[in-house]
């Protein structure tokens, strides 16, 4: 039997936090949103808008918001909505807020963890005893808070608890998928980022269209590669967590890894790049975790590692092109090229 799920907390009240509140409250659920500081929660209270933009639809004012962890013990169902670099904080959070373990938790963050190649949900895992899921998509914050039809997709290990929350967070302007390939959905998420940041590099070079639909779909090989080394499965890179959310953040501006990619076009560092987009952009630390992790399952990943290089090593982005595009030629296949 399903669970029923009524209460809904949002662990995050930046621009995805507080539109998975308003997708809640929309869906006739009771939310509450965390914010890490009593100064924000009073900001998010008085303005009914996250703590980064004051765009879309506000917060109805049944959203409860908040800055004390532990009022979110009474959920029925846990989002963690907070920058890939904040998980392992949060999970440390979510352990000591009296939770019950048979609470599903969600990861809507995408990234790799640096180093221990962790994904957001394995570092979840590692801290909760609670069932762990995956939501992941293509989908701008923005045009969610606009109340522009979207589509998602919700993971877990168990299909029933993904068609649990499926049902509960689902409306009429945001469509959700189940499945239960975590890992396709997760590693999807995140390495999108890094070819987000070259589609950027690629539009500010002026490189045109040719050159940005060669990206997305040589970048959606390499993604599945990495994708297959780690136990996923290929068909879910097709899907909406790969293929689409890729699309969308390769060629929306909304998409702040794409923009980073413009300014680093016209000559801006990573460092000033990120502070410019005046948010974290997930790409960068993103395209670091990728490499570490193509390199440890020695799998071929030709664009990747030359973001590496732009972003790593200095590398001018036009000589990084002209070393791709001068690389012997092959055949097209996923498995080995």
């Amino acid at each position: 039997m399903q669970p029923c799920i009524q209460k809904v907390a949002v662990l995050g009240a930046g621009t995805w936090g507080a539109a998975l509140a308003l997708t809640a409250s929309c869906a006739g659920r009771d939310v509450i949103l965390w914010t890490h500081t009593d100064e924000e929660a009073e900001a998010v209270r008085r303005t009914r808008h996250s703590v980064k933009s004051s765009s879309g639809r506000p917060l109805p004012l049944g959203v409860a918001v908040t800055s004390d962890i532990k009022l979110l013990s009474g959920a029925d169902l846990v989002l963690v909505v907070v920058p890939s670099m904040a998980v392992r904080g949060a999970a440390r959070m979510l352990a000591n807020a009296g939770l019950p373990p048979d609470t599903p938790v969600v990861s809507c963050s995408k990234g790799i963890e640096k180093d221990t190649h962790l994904r957001m949900s394995e570092i979840l895992g590692e801290n909760l005893p609670n069932p762990i899921g995956v939501l992941s998509g293509p989908n701008h914050a923005e045009d969610v808070c606009e109340g522009r039809p979207s589509v998602s997709l919700v993971g877990f290990k168990c299909l029933e608890l993904a068609d649990a929350v499926q049902n509960a967070l689902s409306t009429n302007v945001f469509r959700i998928y189940s499945s239960t390939d975590l890992v396709s959905m997760e590693l999807g998420g995140a390495i999108k980022n890094v070819f987000a940041i070259a589609a950027g590099i690629c539009e500010g070079l002026g490189l045109g269209a040719n050159a940005k639909a060669a990206l997305v779909t040589r970048g959606l090989a390499e993604m599945t590669r990495i994708g297959i080394a780690n136990g996923g499965r290929p068909e879910t890179f097709m899907g909406l967590s790969g293929m689409g959310d890729l699309i969308a953040t390769c060629y929306s501006h909304h998409s702040r890894n794409l923009c980073a990619g413009l300014a680093i076009a016209a000559g801006k560092t990573p460092a000033q790049a990120e502070r410019d987009a005046g948010m974290v952009v997930e790409g960068l630390p993103n395209t670091l975790s990728s490499y570490q992790l193509a390199r440890r399952d020695q799998v071929r990943t030709p664009i990747i590692d030359v973001m590496y290089d732009i972003l790593y090593r200095g590398k001018p982005p036009i000589v990084a092109l002209n070393e791709l595009m001068d690389r012997g030629l092959r055949a097209e296949r996923i498995e080995d090229n």
